[in-house]
């Protein structure tokens, strides 16, 4: 599997700047292999959304004799130099980013002598999308024109003068949508929230992808994936595009208008204008304000269909340029809503929304949505335990916790990046990175279990997803959050999650399996992928479409069980039904574990005939940032073939064990755990 790294390569003590990534540098690449790192996110050629001319200079820019001495590299060297130790670099396009920086200009206007942190030298200027898009400055970028020889039309046939004005998404006032969760306020800096629903913006972000294919990454990383659904943080977006787009979604609907259309022509429809008339303002309303949820639903087909559009181009540019590139994007917390998405990505990359130390439910909730396809997890942060633990880290304590955040998520089926100058968001003057020791101890170990790891599991409960109810949930609990703080509305019951934290917190293992809607093209769930459980779990207020109620009844027929879990509505009903799932799920597991600590438990198949069992140690203690060692930890086997078994561990030497047979199934005693042991086992 691959050992992701987190490889913003941004500074310590100072501002993580997007979009552009400082220039690498020879001995990070030695690093790299140090680490033993194999794909790096968030790594080269950011500068897209500066301008164009801006990323060639990072891809091809001269590099000056003093920076050679240093071992600094343009990027097309560095990927050049990954290549050779067979690391793969993606190239990060920021969808959802549209700069203008402060710069300060010698007299004639042919040099740049002061760039975002200015000082007071030559003349003020502006350089960003605005400026390139109207060859403000021939003498320091070439020419629009010199990319797009057609120039730009935009969806009214209109020629496109002003690229910020045009792309960038718009509030119910009509003013332009800012990203602020990655503008440095105390900068005098300018991103634009910009629309992938324009196809100006599209074809512009297929020049980016040009340039990047030609420069030799080895795949492309489409960031900010939903954009611009996540627009909702501030409103949403009302542009011509978007409401053009949303009036063509209403008009294709079948059967009864929702009642808010009555009287409504949808010729001339225009959401923006149905909302101001009413007073309504989605800021207030959230997901009450009138249409919001068939405007979520018009949005996640356009995110699906634009970002097809742009997997597509990718893959049919570099074949073009005799390549195969891989594809991901950033899939933030994957939520519902990346259904459709998820199914064109090569691996699936995430940007885990709120990082915690205990999380086995997320970890499965990805794992399961990406169904055999590696997943690669960055952190975020915002929201979450990052910022303290940077501090920690400085002084030297919290090793522990960066361990159970690295070791949990292999023992779930994922990877937990390695971060190297990792983002820190637009407040913190610092980047993330790890100590050194650790980064090697952390990383040298996933290497050494690679052939303990699998996309696919050995586990007997599997947990349903049903992607419709949870897409209204989550419109009603973190779609209008401020992404810079990632607050989730908890009084909004959540009956998968509940169900899926109990399992993964009291040492069950599952599996999460996704039932699609219909909206969006996406895989379907049949009985055939359910006949390997024992026990089907379908969380209280799912809503399954009728084909998966049918699939539901093909594997019940055919000997399987299905259990429905608390509705969620009475607090001590709901306690005592979980209570009863988790016992059945218990007794449902081939591997079972006996501990007075909390472990969390998964199986990875190995094909023949072997199954991993990772074991991850949930006793930590937060104060002191230790995981406090846990003993004689009774694992009981059923199907295992009676042989030894294999243990082994980061913090000691590998175990050899021989379990006992005990009514009838193999039982062992694991004398002790630190933060994680895999435990390798023949299967009868």
């Amino acid at each position: 599997m691959e050992r992701g790294v987190y490889f913003d390569g941004w500074y310590r003590g100072q501002h993580c700047y997007h979009p552009s990534l400082p220039a690498r540098r020879l001995n990070w690449v030695e690093d790299l292999e140090r680490y033993h790192g194999t794909m790096l996110v968030w790594s080269a050629l950011g500068g897209g959304s500066v301008s164009l001319p801006y990323l060639e200079h990072e891809a091809y820019g001269k590099v000056a004799m003093r920076d050679r001495m240093y071992g600094v590299l343009n990027d097309s060297e560095f990927i050049a130099e990954c290549d050779r130790r067979g690391i793969k670099v993606f190239g990060v396009v920021f969808e959802a980013q549209g700069w203008e920086f402060p710069a300060e200009l010698d007299e004639d206007e042919t040099e740049v002598l002061a760039l975002n942190e200015v000082r007071g030298v030559g003349s003020p200027g502006w350089l960003g999308l605005r400026e390139f898009g109207q060859d403000r400055y021939p003498e320091i970028w070439p020419s629009v024109s010199t990319y797009f020889p057609e120039g730009l039309r935009n969806s009214r046939g209109e020629v496109v003068t002003d690229l910020i004005e045009e792309c960038a998404s718009r509030a119910l006032d009509g003013s332009l949508h800012r990203a602020r969760w990655v503008e440095c306020d105390d900068r005098d800096q300018q991103c634009y929230y910009m629309d992938r629903n324009n196809p100006v913006w599209r074809e512009y972000l297929k020049a980016v992808i040009r340039i990047q294919i030609d420069a030799g990454v080895h795949g492309v990383q489409l960031d900010e994936a939903s954009t611009p659904l996540m627009t909702l943080q501030y409103g949403g977006c009302f542009c011509h595009d978007c409401m053009s787009g949303f009036r063509e979604h209403l008009s294709s609907l079948t059967g009864p208008l929702p009642e808010a259309l009555r009287g409504e022509d949808l010729a001339t429809f225009d959401y923006g204008a149905f909302l101001r008339a009413r007073g309504e303002d989605p800021l207030r309303s959230g997901a009450s304000t009138p249409l919001i949820a068939e405007y979520f639903t018009f949005q996640r087909k356009a995110i699906t269909a634009t970002f097809l559009e742009l997997a597509d181009y990718v893959r049919t540019y570099a074949t073009s340029r005799g390549r195969d590139v891989l594809l991901t994007g950033n899939l933030y917390n994957v939520f519902p809503y990346y259904n459709g998405v998820i199914e064109h990505v090569d691996i699936v990359v995430t940007e885990m929304r709120n990082v915690g130390y205990l999380q086995p439910e997320w970890f499965r909730y990805v794992v399961g949505i990406a169904r055999g396809k590696e997943v690669l997890v960055v952190e975020n942060p915002y929201g979450g335990v990052i910022p303290r633990l940077l501090r920690r880290l400085d002084r030297g304590e919290a090793y522990d916790m960066v361990r159970l955040l690295a070791y949990e998520a292999s023992a779930m089926g994922a990877n937990m990046t390695a971060p190297y100058g990792s983002w820190m968001g637009s407040e913190i003057e610092d980047s993330f990175s790890l100590p050194d020791e650790l980064a090697l101890e952390i990383q040298s170990f996933l290497k050494q279990i690679d052939p303990l790891l699998s996309t696919v599991s050995g586990n007997d409960v599997a947990v349903l997803y049903d992607v419709a109810s949870n897409v209204r949930l989550a419109l009603e609990r973190e779609v209008f959050a401020d992404n810079r703080v990632n607050d989730t509305n908890d009084e909004v019951v959540a009956p998968f999650w509940a169900l899926t934290a109990n399992l993964g917190r009291h040492g069950v293992p599952f599996d999460v399996v996704a039932v699609n809607d219909d909206v969006v093209p996406s895989w379907h769930l049949t009985a055939e992928h359910l006949t390997r459980y024992s026990v089907v779990m379908l969380p209280g207020a799912a809503d399954l479409p009728d084909w998966a109620v049918t699939e539901l009844d093909k594997y019940k027929a055919g000997g399987g069980t299905v259990i429905i879990g608390s509705q969620g509505t009475d607090p001590a009903q709901g306690a005592a039904a979980d209570a009863e799932l988790l016992q059945v799920a218990r007794a449902a597991s081939r591997v079972q574990v006996g501990s007075v600590t909390p472990v969390g438990v998964n199986t990875h198949e190995l094909g023949g005939g072997r199954v991993a069992v990772h074991l991850v140690n949930y006793d930590l203690d937060h104060e002191r940032g230790v995981v406090r060692t846990a003993r004689d930890l009774r694992i009981r086997l059923r199907d295992a073939d009676g042989g030894q078994l294999t243990v082994t561990r980061p913090d000691g030497p590998t175990l050899v064990l021989t379990p006992r047979n005990v009514k009838g199934a193999w039982e062992v005693v694991l004398p002790v755990l630190g933060a994680y042991a895999v435990v390798e086992v023949g299967r009868a």
